[in-house]
């Protein structure tokens, strides 16, 4: 046979081939884009957006302390929110001036500073209540917004460290109590001067809470918190930090924004 038509024959028949195998293909084609399609009507899922504004109403009791001179001058006080631990929550408002500042008062101890303590409900306390109290408060009274300083013991230790972590600029400084946090909240706190308290014999908060809180301030570079831990102390490492007059000395040296050394 002349090699042209060996060409010939080898080339028809791959044309044959190719003509047969070409509606296979287009079949195969057709049977993807109809699962693609069938895929696209099974997902009926649509993407939206959901925006409410609503309204509503939160309470809570405290205790008030005006400090001696209080509305006979013209100037701002500074403000301490007192946290209470979890034994005097409820609605029996007596029990807030078991321990703290509240008890000192009680006894007749005056403070250069307006001093507010909430009680918390049994279910502890609730952060959007306490912002808004700080609100009201500052409407209400002659309030330093440059001096607005948090301390608390025990679930209210636990509380300072949450509202700080919730609203750190607020805040002049704040002093946790035999407490806890969470570590990966101090990047908001690492600018805020902090001094942390805690019993080492502490056997109801661990001291491993407030340790765990100031290393992570530290590792990013804080200088402004301190600690100190209480060698015989168990879980009243509050009753020696709240009768030290040093204590109140560093607290109303804070102002909000100011450097410190």
């Amino acid at each position: 046979m002349h090699p042209d038509w060996q060409w010939r024959v080898v080339a028809l028949a791959m044309m044959v081939g190719l003509a047969a195998a070409a509606p296979g293909r287009a079949a195969e084609e057709k049977a993807s884009e109809k699962k693609e399609a069938d895929e696209k009507k099974a997902d009926v899922q649509k993407e939206e957006h959901f925006e409410r504004e609503i309204k509503m109403t939160i309470t809570t009791n405290y205790l008030l302390y005006l400090p001696p001179g209080y509305g006979t001058q013209k100037k701002s006080w500074p403000l301490v929110l007192f946290l209470h631990g979890s034994g005097e929550s409820g609605n029996d408002l007596s029990k807030v001036k078991f321990h703290g500042p509240p008890k000192q008062v009680a006894a007749g101890r005056k403070f250069p500073f307006i001093l507010v303590s909430p009680q918390a409900p049994l279910s502890g306390w609730d952060l959007q209540t306490l912002n808004a109290l700080i609100d009201d408060l500052i409407e209400k009274f002659n309030v330093d917004k440059d001096r607005i300083y948090l301390t608390g013991l025990s679930m209210g230790g636990y509380g300072t460290w949450s509202l700080a972590s919730e609203s750190p600029d607020r805040f002049a400084a704040i002093a946790p109590i035999c407490g806890g946090g969470v570590p990966e909240d101090a990047q908001k706190l690492k600018d805020l001067p902090i001094w942390v308290f805690h019993g080492a014999k502490d056997d109801v908060v661990p001291l491993k809470s407030s340790e765990e809180m100031v290393d992570a301030l530290r590792k990013l570079g804080s200088k402004k918190v301190k600690f100190t831990v209480y060698p015989d102390a168990g879980h009243d490492s509050w009753s020696a930090t709240y009768d030290n007059p040093e204590f109140y000395e560093w607290l109303l040296k804070q102002r909000r924004g100011e450097a410190q050394p």
